[in-house]
């Protein structure tokens, strides 16, 4: 469904996020973010006039990962800022995220490395897609979503994907009609309780419940 039709308006701004995730030869994983800020009009900043059709921001983030959502690697750079010679100056702090997981407390442990001044504004923004974006990259390479009861699979665990979102609540009708041994629980009572308690890391939206499927290896991953 579309959005409703809007009042008579004029574009003035443009900001797009790009997300591509690459599986390396090496068996690790790529995820490369990019923001740009475009203005419909030359657009006076402190240190002149930026011309119609150049970005005020053009912005890189990447981040290699294991196929346990671990950061291994991090680099960050800025080819359009508005204050050249200083916003470009902050890409290594972006180092800070090498160890963590984007699946475990990510978004929370960013923000306490590199929120305000202690990183560049928009950059940080980036890092707050990653998480997902891996999870879709995983999806079917290192992450099997498929409900393989019928293959004989007596796990006691749902799909990866069962109770993170509207559409696939436990007790949710595309539940009901294409997991239906787990809709509303089923073979775990465990699966529909509150989230009550839960740490900052589950609130943040970036680790597993504790009834999600234990990821598998990148050897097992790749016979999915």
């Amino acid at each position: 469904m579309p959005l409703s039709e809007p009042a008579p308006r004029t574009l003035r701004h443009r900001r797009a996020i790009e997300v591509e995730a690459f599986v390396r030869d090496d068996g690790l994983w790529d995820i490369e973010a990019r923001l740009t800020d475009h203005k419909t009009r030359d657009f006076a900043l402190a240190t002149g006039i930026r011309p119609l059709g150049e970005p005020i921001h053009e912005l890189w983030l990447r981040v290699t990962i294991d196929d346990q959502f671990t950061v291994l690697d991090a680099e960050a750079a800025s080819d359009w800022v508005p204050y050249p010679g200083i916003c470009d100056a902050i890409g290594t702090a972006y180092r800070q995220l090498i160890g963590l997981n984007l699946r475990r407390g990510f978004r929370h442990a960013v923000r306490e490395r590199l929120a305000g001044a202690a990183g560049c504004t928009h950059i940080t923004e980036l890092c707050s897609v990653l998480p997902t974006a891996a999870i879709q990259a995983f999806t079917g390479e290192v992450i099997d979503t498929r409900d393989t009861a019928g293959a004989g699979d007596n796990s006691d665990s749902p799909p990866f994907q069962l109770g993170h979102c509207h559409a696939l609540r436990f007790d949710g009708e595309a539940v009901r009609r294409f997991y239906p041994r787990w809709f509303n629980g089923r073979a775990n009572d465990r699966a529909n309780e509150p989230t009550t308690g839960a740490t900052e890391a589950s609130r943040d939206g970036t680790s597993a419940r504790t009834l999600e499927p234990k990821l598998p290896t990148q050897q097992e991953g790749n016979h999915a």
